[in-house]
């Protein structure tokens, strides 16, 4: 029991043991990270600023650019950090934080992406009750249910995992506190314990996807019933970013949890794992900005706006 208690730290994995590549591969996620961030701020900025995005879509998405920035920033800040001072530890209890947060932001996403398919329906097939149905406070309920199911996964499955000491190496072969690495040093109580969630979960989670697939196979029968080819268009246009964040998150999630970690080379999970953590984040504002007119519009009078007010106030100094 003594030698069960000794892990205190984990040692996360890098990425080269050339300083020169260190600072190369700190730099290039910095990059990354930032332009995360700036797209999804100024989506949100846009969506808070703009009378005319004050729709469910669009609060909606609001939602999700924020669960992309905290998802982003839950591992990439500390592996830039670790990466330039040459660190590799990180404690228990922040390997406890950081995949708390981690399953907390992707469930979170999940159900996000779950209420917006059911505004896309509404709004395509049913559009003569949608102000009826996607009434604010039905909206404002939709979101914080979406944030509540997140937090509720995420503390039955961090305190799962975290509530007996670990044995073994205290070596992740990853970047940051990944659930697999991390189970394959806990004790075997808490290995069946989250087996037994875990399934559970995903019985959960394929009845909601069967649930996206049963609405998106409705919006596109409608929209096929269009008559006219702009009425189609412009139908398609509004729940086509949905459909293209939705399959990103879903191919992410899918790589995530069925990849084999014992077959794979320890770089090759590194790569896999930087694929899933850093591209929804960075390309769902793209994929906003460049498939909906109207956000991209309302960033770009937002940021003349921000240009006009500095040279107006530098006019006056």
């Amino acid at each position: 029991m003594g030698n069960l208690s000794i892990i205190t730290e984990f040692l996360l994995m890098e990425f080269s043991s050339s300083r020169e590549l260190q600072v190369l591969h700190a730099v290039l996620f910095l990059l990354i990270y930032l332009a995360a961030l700036l797209g999804n701020l100024l989506t949100c900025a846009a969506i808070i600023t703009d009378p005319h995005l004050h729709y469910p879509m669009y609060f909606f998405l609001s939602n999700l650019s924020f669960v992309d920035i905290g998802n982003i920033s839950v591992t990439l800040p500390k592996f830039i950090v670790n990466t330039l001072c040459g660190v590799q530890s990180l404690s228990l209890l922040g390997c406890a934080a950081q995949m708390f947060f981690f399953l907390f932001f992707a469930a979170t996403e999940y159900a996000l992406l779950v209420a917006m398919s059911y505004d896309r329906y509404v709004a395509i097939c049913q559009p003569l009750h949608y102000g009826i149905i996607m009434t604010p406070a039905r909206c404002l309920w939709a979101a914080a249910g979406s944030w509540l199911s997140g937090l509720l996964y995420s503390a039955v499955h961090t305190g799962n995992m975290f509530r007996l000491p670990f044995s073994g190496s205290n070596v992740i072969h990853q970047f940051f506190c990944d659930v697999p690495h991390v189970l394959k040093v806990s004790a075997s109580d808490v290995f069946n314990t989250e087996f037994i969630l875990i399934a559970v979960t995903a019985c959960f989670l394929l009845c909601c996807f069967a649930f996206l697939i049963a609405t998106y196979a409705r919006i596109f029968s409608s929209v096929l019933k269009i008559p006219s080819v702009e009425g189609r268009y412009k139908a398609i246009s509004t729940c086509s970013p949905q459909l293209i964040i939705l399959m990103l998150f879903l191919s992410s999630s899918i790589m995530a949890v069925f990849r084999d970690t014992s077959d794979t080379s320890p770089i090759q999970n590194l790569l896999t794992a930087m694929t899933y953590t850093t591209l929804p984040p960075l390309l769902n504002p793209l994929i906003y900005s460049l498939r909906n007119q109207k956000v991209t519009a309302a960033m770009g009078k937002m940021i003349k706006r921000m240009l006009f007010l500095k040279k107006h106030s530098s006019l006056k100094t």
